[in-house]
């Protein structure tokens, strides 16, 4: 573990926290509207969850996306009726039912987010080589940042 910094050091790190955060939020909204096209940010986030834990039951969707039964009951009967996930009952208990991505929602997905990859490459276009090595170094280290938020569910 490593040792805890003292109160002048947790100023400084409380002043890089505000520094970080408008920028990334920033980006982040910027990433999240660019090519989400005939879904909401919710219903695509849902899509991709369903995409990577695949066939995954509705009550375990509903914990990845921490939010409550009835609600991705009706988000994922939306998906379906956009032809983007089918259902399945298990065999075992008929009472369980299970989502999965269809080939038009995996088209839909790959869509996106070469769409997003695509806008923030126009944006790292634009910076000079110390840039962009820099920001490489950066992405290492918010990669373990993310890590260590993700929801218990999701971490596979």
């Amino acid at each position: 573990m490593p040792p805890r910094p003292d109160a002048a050091s947790e100023h400084g790190l409380a002043d890089l926290a505000a520094r970080l955060r408008l920028p990334l939020m920033r980006l982040a909204r910027g990433v999240r509207h660019h090519g989400s096209g005939e879904l909401t940010p919710a219903q695509l986030s849902a899509l991709a969850r369903i995409a990577e834990h695949e066939p995954v039951t509705l009550g375990r969707l509903a914990a990845i996306e921490q939010v409550r039964p009835p609600s991705i009951t009706r988000m994922t009967a939306l998906l379906e009726e956009k032809g983007l996930v089918a259902r399945t009952t298990e065999a075992a208990d008929r009472r369980c039912t299970a989502v999965a991505t269809t080939p038009r929602g995996r088209r839909l997905l790959t869509r996106v987010r070469e769409s997003r990859d695509t806008f923030l490459a126009e944006r790292l276009a634009g910076l000079p080589a110390t840039d962009l090595s820099r920001l490489e170094a950066v992405v290492d280290i918010l990669e373990r940042l993310a890590e260590e938020v993700r929801p218990p569910e999701e971490v596979t």
